[in-house]
């Protein structure tokens, strides 16, 4: 049974540190006075607006800030500044004792892919794919992907939609999702953060990779398993892609359904999720419904 952590009320304490790359501080603050306006209280850690070449902090003090964080009784849920990379420096040194007394929303994407699926596989508890601070902006404040944020920490049920795409393949499933970044996904392989995907719905996305390395990363979960018994894939955005010098023939899109077409399960293209201001939050570990026909209609059961 996936446990999940319990919702957040007004008053409660968000925590928002940033175990990866570094973020200003100035958008931080921004994203600090939304959360405010929510009804939340907001603690900003001391990893917030520091830089260490490209982390935000020594290993030894993101590992700090973030267990302090998992700790604390108080915090209610964790808001990760950005991605980018660090987490698989300090997952293996994480305490996650009372974090499994206790369980709190962690809330990110792209590199915190490391740790969703640490704690799914683990533990099998509930986290938050999600836009991190550094996508609540002004341009963005109003917009459906900020305010589905807003919903999940709520606890409100969801169920989002958006265009058929002619690499899609049609049917209805359900499953639990998990899933996330590609890269850290192909990274995790064989490792005790491996997510098991039988009988899952597989989330994808990427940025900034190039097409054959994506190639290569799904020949990866291809052949470690990944792919065989999956109930239903969910391919989110893959942007900024690049080339070598001779180009490689096939789109992302292309690759991924090329990759899976020997298999029967629903496949759908283009969901808002990854690296776009068109980021829907949604739970990992949750069971979902995937309906594939003249839309797409992802929801939450």
């Amino acid at each position: 049974m996936v446990k999940i952590p319990p919702y957040l009320k007004k008053g409660d304490l968000i925590g928002i540190t940033c175990s990866s790359s570094k973020m200003d501080l100035q958008a931080a603050e921004y994203a600090r006075g939304v959360l405010t306006s929510w009804g939340y209280r907001v603690h900003l850690g001391i990893t917030v607006g520091t830089s260490f070449h490209n982390f935000s902090a020594p290993d030894e003090l993101r590992l700090e800030e973030l267990q302090d964080m998992l700790d604390d009784p108080e915090i209610k849920a964790v808001i990760f500044g950005r991605g980018g990379y660090g987490m698989v420096c300090i997952i293996d040194k994480l305490d996650f004792t009372r974090f499994r007394k206790q369980p709190k929303w962690l809330c990110g994407y792209s590199d915190i892919t490391t740790l969703h699926s640490h704690i799914n596989r683990q533990f099998g508890i509930a986290t938050l794919h999600a836009m991190m601070c550094s996508g609540i902006t002004p341009d963005t404040l109003d917009d459906e992907y900020v305010r589905s944020l807003a919903t999940a920490l709520k606890g409100k049920p969801y169920r989002y939609s958006t265009a058929a795409h002619p690499l899609n393949r049609e049917g209805k499933t359900t499953g639990i999702l998990v899933g996330g970044n590609l890269s850290m996904l192909a990274n995790l392989s064989g490792t005790p953060s491996q997510v098991n995907t039988k009988g899952k719905i597989l989330l994808l996305e990427d940025i900034g990779e190039y097409r054959y390395n994506v190639d290569r990363m799904m020949y990866n979960l291809k052949r470690a398993g990944w792919l065989d018994k999956l109930a239903g894939l969910v391919v989110g955005a893959f942007t900024d892609g690049k080339e070598t010098d001779t180009p490689f023939g096939q789109t992302e899109y292309e690759i991924i359904s090329n990759l899976v077409k020997d298999y029967d399960y629903p496949v759908c293209f283009g969901f808002p999720s990854g690296h776009q201001p068109a980021n829907y939050a949604l739970k990992l570990g949750v069971k979902h419904e995937l309906k594939i026909g003249a839309k797409t209609i992802l929801s939450e059961v």
